[in-house]
Protein backbone atom coordinates (compact mmCIF):
# COMPACT_ATOMS: atom_id res chain seq x y z
CA UNK A 1 0.00 0.00 0.00
CA UNK A 2 1.41 3.50 -0.74
CA UNK A 3 1.19 6.28 1.59
CA UNK A 4 0.08 9.87 0.38
CA UNK A 5 2.43 12.61 1.35
CA UNK A 6 1.40 16.35 1.47
CA UNK A 7 4.00 17.94 -0.56
CA UNK A 8 4.62 21.16 0.48
CA UNK A 9 3.91 23.99 -2.30
CA UNK A 10 7.19 24.96 -4.63
CA UNK A 11 5.68 27.67 -6.10
CA UNK A 12 3.29 30.53 -5.73
CA UNK A 13 1.19 28.59 -8.89
CA UNK A 14 0.43 25.96 -6.35
CA UNK A 15 -0.12 27.45 -3.27
CA UNK A 16 -3.71 28.29 -2.58
CA UNK A 17 -4.89 31.11 -0.06
CA UNK A 18 -8.28 30.09 0.42
CA UNK A 19 -10.43 32.81 -1.30
CA UNK A 20 -12.27 32.39 -4.73
CA UNK A 21 -10.54 34.21 -7.56
CA UNK A 22 -12.08 36.58 -9.12
CA UNK A 23 -13.28 34.62 -12.16
CA UNK A 24 -15.13 32.00 -9.58
CA UNK A 25 -16.75 35.19 -7.89
CA UNK A 26 -17.63 36.42 -11.31
CA UNK A 27 -19.61 32.66 -12.46
CA UNK A 28 -21.30 32.97 -9.15
CA UNK A 29 -22.67 36.46 -9.62
CA UNK A 30 -23.97 35.26 -13.07
CA UNK A 31 -25.60 32.15 -12.03
CA UNK A 32 -26.67 34.29 -8.63
CA UNK A 33 -30.57 34.81 -10.17
CA UNK A 34 -31.03 31.09 -10.45
CA UNK A 35 -29.31 30.33 -7.37
CA UNK A 36 -32.05 32.69 -5.96
CA UNK A 37 -34.76 30.86 -8.00
CA UNK A 38 -34.04 27.55 -6.53
CA UNK A 39 -33.40 28.44 -2.89
CA UNK A 40 -37.08 30.22 -3.36
CA UNK A 41 -38.26 26.45 -4.63
CA UNK A 42 -36.68 24.57 -1.88
CA UNK A 43 -38.05 27.11 0.39
CA UNK A 44 -41.62 26.21 -1.00
CA UNK A 45 -41.06 22.47 -1.14
CA UNK A 46 -39.88 22.43 2.68
CA UNK A 47 -42.94 24.12 3.47
CA UNK A 48 -44.87 20.95 2.83
CA UNK A 49 -43.15 18.43 4.13
CA UNK A 50 -44.81 18.67 7.57
CA UNK A 51 -48.13 18.99 6.19
CA UNK A 52 -50.12 18.36 3.53
CA UNK A 53 -49.80 20.85 0.84
CA UNK A 54 -52.83 23.35 0.62
CA UNK A 55 -53.96 25.38 -2.58
CA UNK A 56 -51.83 28.39 -1.91
CA UNK A 57 -48.72 25.87 -1.33
CA UNK A 58 -49.19 24.29 -4.54
CA UNK A 59 -49.42 27.55 -6.06
CA UNK A 60 -46.40 29.03 -4.31
CA UNK A 61 -44.88 25.76 -5.70
CA UNK A 62 -45.48 26.13 -9.09
CA UNK A 63 -44.32 29.84 -9.84
CA UNK A 64 -41.40 28.96 -7.70
CA UNK A 65 -40.69 26.63 -10.45
CA UNK A 66 -41.64 28.75 -13.08
CA UNK A 67 -38.89 31.10 -11.95
CA UNK A 68 -36.29 28.10 -11.47
CA UNK A 69 -36.86 27.77 -15.46
CA UNK A 70 -36.56 31.07 -16.54
CA UNK A 71 -33.56 31.99 -14.74
CA UNK A 72 -32.10 28.62 -16.16
CA UNK A 73 -32.93 29.97 -20.04
CA UNK A 74 -31.83 33.47 -18.92
CA UNK A 75 -28.89 31.87 -18.07
CA UNK A 76 -28.36 29.60 -21.40
CA UNK A 77 -29.20 32.74 -23.56
CA UNK A 78 -26.74 34.56 -22.14
CA UNK A 79 -24.08 31.58 -22.30
CA UNK A 80 -24.81 31.00 -25.61
CA UNK A 81 -24.99 34.57 -26.93
CA UNK A 82 -21.23 34.35 -25.01
CA UNK A 83 -20.42 31.48 -26.62
CA UNK A 84 -19.65 29.42 -23.99
CA UNK A 85 -22.18 26.53 -22.68
CA UNK A 86 -23.86 26.68 -19.24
Amino acid sequence: MKSIITLPATSGALAFDGEPSDAELDAVELEMPLILAEVELLDAEIKTLDRPATGLDERRIRRARRRVLAARRSLSNRAATLGGAA
